[in-house]
């Protein structure tokens, strides 16, 4: 197990978003290799993200797969912008916003 991260922050939605990501996390006898990006929400701490109810999410990924984006945050930003078109998060965000009002 590999535990060396390649740390980088983007910002969406008004929200700052640390990603952490090790291509060669876990390597198999085959010669193969498991990724493991984490994110989570540093500004506002915790802040949910489309992807998380809580504000991080560990996710184990092939690292071709970041290779087909062109990099990780470039995996990072078409995941959220996938999963912000959701039901699910527009509700959550909506009862968010509305909290915040209070």
């Amino acid at each position: 197990m590999n535990t060396d991260y390649e740390i980088q922050k983007i910002t969406w939605d008004d929200i700052e978003i640390e990603v952490r990501w090790s291509p060669d996390y876990l390597s198999f006898d085959s010669g193969t290799y498991l990724g493991h990006l984490e994110l989570e929400s540093l500004s506002p701490k915790k802040h949910p993200l489309p992807m998380t109810r809580t504000g991080y999410r560990s996710h184990f990924i092939h690292p071709d797969e970041i290779a087909e984006y062109g990099g990780v945050l470039n995996f990072v930003e078409d995941w959220i912008k996938a999963e912000s078109k959701s039901n699910e998060w527009l509700e959550r965000k909506a009862a968010f916003n509305q909290m915040a009002l209070f």
